[in-house]
């Protein structure tokens, strides 16, 4: 009976050494997929660095002040001025036309309701 006991104890050892084998293989995958995931997100803020700083070097004013004067003929551009600006307080918003009620239904009126919040209709 003993070497029964002994044989199944061994075979448990050799059934948990093989899983803690095969669980660290897959924690290792699990760690090089994380570092390349980690490596490619670096690559891509470097590169939403890069597109920042170009979007903002495109967009400089005097640049854009050139472009509007070369461009003027075709696009008619004039620069800005401040009476063209104004305040929040001074756009007139529409008003949201009435919609006519077409087709009416009759509601028939709640005549018990449960503590349960159950409804009824009679």
């Amino acid at each position: 009976m003993k070497s029964v006991l002994y044989v199944l104890t061994a075979l448990a050892v050799f059934g948990v050494a093989l899983w803690a084998y095969q669980e660290n293989y897959r924690t290792q995958q699990v760690v090089k997929e994380t570092q390349t995931l980690q490596r490619e997100i670096g690559v891509a803020q470097v590169r939403l660095a890069v597109l920042n700083a170009e979007w903002a070097y495109l967009n400089r004013p005097d640049r854009l002040r050139e472009l509007a004067d070369l461009n003027f003929e075709r696009l008619g551009l004039l620069p800005l001025r401040a009476e063209q600006f104004g305040r929040a307080d001074q756009v007139a918003y529409a008003e949201d036309p009435d919609l006519p009620i077409v087709d009416p239904i009759e509601l028939q009126a709640i005549t018990n309701i449960k503590a349960l919040g159950e409804v009824q209709f009679p």
